[in-house]
């Protein structure tokens, strides 16, 4: 049974058709919508003791096992009303945990979702059942006044976090590790990102012809998926389908995914694919990049790519900002129209001419400094009083961005005109000065 309330304002059915969606990739099947209306959530129930006792004659008639929560409960309101309803509650971080959960095939991904669902649970072993009052029973070798089970489950559970945490810290540089290797290849990386079921996989699968897991429901991929194309020009580049975003995603998964979103947050450019047929589209697109700007990738370049056009009888075409870049792709994956227009909007955005550039790099970036020479990329290099390594180079836009964003690096100088200076590298480094 499903619970949706509006705190301030009536619930958007919008959100109740989504919560839907929710419930049903979940494995459940909706037997019962409850609405209502708050200006501020009860401390006891979330709901008023009314609507509470609503929701549990309503669950009895309707044999409902399990009832859907969509918004944020606190323990102690989740332990209240699973009292009162005499039915296991759940709420929508617990759910869409439980889909991560169902979804994850790599090993990495698994534990990642292990990880954020134990740090859920952590706050919620205070429960009503008797068996976590028992203490250890006395005996030769146990007197004393020992330890509760709930303390013995606590403690079992913070050994388990602590394992995982270490596991994915070793991936993490294991991936690190992986990408410092790649960086003397001059390959850029795509990712796409959007809203869960905007047809990135569907998008992936036309581009790159990889047989990805499609399928018209939230959450369908959630291991990312990398493969190579080339674009037109004898362009290679790298795509990654990535998980999608959704409002309210659980703060533990955002931290504990962090490793699996570095495709996305060391991408050279960002496809944003929205469902143009979205009545909701421009709120799931500040969704989307507000979750990217906290997992560090919000100062990415991106290309807006409007898919599912042909639900709305539209042309595919690409559209430009006013600086005559490309910013809007319009096409269907589905039907692979527009695809074409896609592929060379990327290849021109990647191709963007080369600047000069003067990095200054501390002492300890020897490995950065490495980097660059075994790239070809310096064209001069002076020793300052300080014993900074400030190399000149030539950069295109996105390498020049990528660059800014490593440690210690600052970026002295871009030959050029102000107003021709990427944004997002002016917002990374502060300290830059252009040159003529």
């Amino acid at each position: 049974m499903l619970v949706r309330l509006g705190i301030g304002a009536p619930a958007d059915p919008e959100d109740i058709l989504e919560f839907g969606q929710l419930a049903r990739s979940a494995g459940a099947i909706p037997v019962a919508s409850i609405g209502g209306r708050r200006d501020r959530p009860d401390p006891r129930f979330f709901v008023g003791s009314g609507k509470a006792e609503e929701i549990k004659n309503a669950a009895a008639a309707n044999n409902a096992d399990l009832v859907l929560f969509d918004h944020p409960l606190s323990p102690s309101q989740e332990r209240n009303l699973e009292k009162l309803i005499e039915r296991r509650v759940l709420d929508r971080s617990g759910l869409i945990l439980d889909i991560f959960a169902q979804r994850a095939r790599s090993h990495d991904g698994k534990l990642e979702v292990e990880l954020a669902q134990l740090k859920h649970i952590a706050t919620r072993l205070v429960r009503g059942w008797s068996h976590l009052e028992r203490q250890r029973g006395g005996g030769i070798g146990n007197r004393g006044p020992g330890e509760t089970q709930l303390e013995t489950d606590r403690r079992l559970l913070a050994k388990r976090v602590k394992t995982l945490t270490e596991r994915l810290e070793k991936i993490k540089q294991q991936r690190e590790t992986g990408r410092q290797q790649r960086a003397g290849i001059p390959v850029p990386s795509l990712a796409l990102v959007g809203y869960t079921n905007a047809g990135k996989s569907t998008l992936f699968r036309a581009l790159t012809g990889a047989d990805a897991y499609v399928a018209d429901q939230l959450f369908a991929t959630l291991d990312p998926t990398v493969r190579r194309i080339v674009l037109p020009g004898n362009t290679a580049v790298v795509v990654a389908d990535t998980v999608g975003f959704i409002r309210e995603l659980p703060h533990e998964l955002v931290a504990a995914f962090q490793s699996t979103l570095t495709e996305a947050r060391e991408a050279t450019l960002l496809l944003h694919v929205v469902d143009v047929s979205d009545p909701r589209r421009d709120e799931h697109i500040d969704e989307v990049n507000r979750v990217l700007a906290q997992i560090g990738a919000g100062d990415l370049p991106q290309i807006l790519v409007f898919n599912k056009i042909d639900r709305l009888e539209a042309a595919a075409r690409v559209e430009r900002d006013e600086a005559g870049a490309v910013s809007h792709v319009w096409l269907s994956a589905a039907q692979s129209r527009g695809l074409d227009g896609l592929r060379s909007a990327i290849a021109e955005r990647l191709s963007r001419s080369a600047r000069r550039a003067t990095l200054r790099l501390p002492v300890s970036a020897g490995e950065l400094r490495a980097r660059l020479y075994a790239a070809n990329l310096v064209l001069g290099e002076r020793i300052t009083d300080t014993g900074a390594f400030e190399i000149d180079t030539e950069l295109s836009e996105f390498e020049l961005l990528k660059w800014a964003r490593e440690p210690g690096v600052e970026i002295v100088s871009v030959a050029g005109d102000s107003a021709t200076i990427p944004a997002p590298l002016a917002d990374v480094n502060h300290g830059l000065e252009p040159t003529r």
